[in-house]
């Protein structure tokens, strides 16, 4: 959340912003890719990537004609498809290198890094060395990393501008606001499709049922965390960095109607909520504009419509890694590191069908329990110990599989 010295893009030119996108194929990226649709008269991509989904970014770089596209899998590029690009205007580059490299473009003026669990830490940590305004929908970079990535920030005079919704909206309530006001940070959570599961029921739940989110259209990553949860125990751990509020002043509500995206609670009794329809090209495009905004074709919620606006207390017993992301937060360490590695490990896990839904918080929780005692203060010891805790998720998902 710190400012780089031209906060307002292109205030001067009037010329479309230039966008680099780490990760276009996901969900977060085609958004991105939809809000410039939208307004081409206001947005430029100049890059593009993906780390496996060669065709869709071929198809990316015939519509959006960017100067550079990068692939991460480097055994998909042949000289046949690389000169299908070449056709296009567009250099090809690939692997590590490649992302690094249009993480820092010195044409871009604003980096989304929308990429997918901590392989997004890297590319992100070259884009803030590069001094750039990073639109961060990334929010493992935060998680594994957050104090030193936000020391970078400062050190490099970048700006990190959140993208995820619930932190759009605590950014935006906070917006002139002073830090030392504020009580509480709460952050909504719709509470996902089994919300009012039992223990029985979810014992039972299946890959489709997991990926059906009652109100937001994701990735399949990030609709699982959100079906155990997780993605709040994440985010709890993001806003700790990102917004510099000590963990205890950080709280979690179920919110089933996904109108408020989150809440600051001052020390005078006030709050200030913000609102929106669960539509991530908002957020988005605030992003990449801020701190204007500009007008998108998106009506705003007939409130009189909603009937209501409720809120619960998260379960802490069905929901056990809300309670682990708030705990994370308060520790720090090694704990965010290895909770983050063996969640994504666990996922995985259960997408392929190698363990139960309810085996994803016991993959985590037992994985964070062999790590604890560790501590990591610099990136190649956070790397380090990413590494090692999905070696020991591993083993714990090989020996629950064996089980099934």
């Amino acid at each position: 959340m710190n400012s780089a010295p031209d906060e307002s893009l292109n205030k001067t030119t009037q010329r479309p912003v230039n966008i680099s996108i780490l990760g276009s194929t996901g969900s977060i990226g085609k958004n991105v890719l939809d809000v410039v649709r939208m307004r081409p008269d206001r947005f430029s991509v100049v890059a593009i990537s993906a780390a496996t989904n060669a065709e869709l970014l071929l198809r990316q770089a015939a519509e959006f004609r960017p100067k550079y596209c990068a692939l991460i899998d480097e055994n998909l590029i042949n000289s046949s498809f690389a000169n299908e690009f070449k056709g296009l205007g567009c250099a090809l580059l690939y692997g590590k290198e490649g992302y690094k490299f249009i993480a820092s473009l010195d044409e871009a003026d604003v980096v989304v890094s929308s990429m997918v669990g901590a392989s997004g830490l890297i590319p992100t940590i070259s884009a803030v060395q590069a001094g750039k305004r990073v639109a961060l929908a990334n929010k493992e970079s935060l998680v594994i990393a957050g104090e030193i990535l936000i020391e970078l920030t400062q050190r490099h005079n970048a700006m990190i501008i959140p993208v995820d919704s619930e932190h759009s909206a605590i950014f935006q309530c906070l917006n002139g606001e002073n830090k030392s006001d504020v009580r509480n940070i709460i952050l909504t959570a719709s509470g996902g499709p089994f919300w009012e599961w039992t223990k029985e029921q979810m014992a039972k739940i299946t890959v489709e049922d997991a990926l059906n989110h009652p109100n937001w259209q994701m990735g399949r990553k990030i609709t699982i965390d959100s079906a155990t949860m997780m993605n709040k125990g994440l985010e709890v751990v993001e806003a700790r960095w990102l917004f510099g509020i000590e963990a205890h002043k950080i709280r979690v509500l179920i919110h089933r109607e996904s109108i408020v995206h989150s809440m600051v609670s001052f020390k005078d009794g006030s709050i200030i909520a913000q609102m929106g329809r669960p539509d991530m090209r908002i957020p988005i495009a605030y992003a990449l504009t801020w701190p204007r905004r500009i007008e998108l074709n998106i009506d705003a919620p007939a409130l009189y419509d909603i009937g209501g606006l409720n809120f619960y207390q998260p379960d802490f017993e069905r929901f056990p890694l809300i309670k682990l992301g708030l705990e994370a937060a308060k520790r720090g360490g090694i704990m965010p590191v290895s909770m983050n590695a063996a969640n994504e490990m666990a996922v995985d896990a259960f997408l392929n069908k190698k363990i139960t839904f309810l085996n994803i918080a016991e993959v985590v929780l037992k994985t964070v329990e062999k790590m604890d005692g560790n501590t990591c203060s610099t990136i190649d010891e956070v790397l380090y110990y990413d590494g090692l805790s999905r070696i020991y998720a591993d083993e714990i998902i090989y020996n629950l599989s064996k089980r099934q």
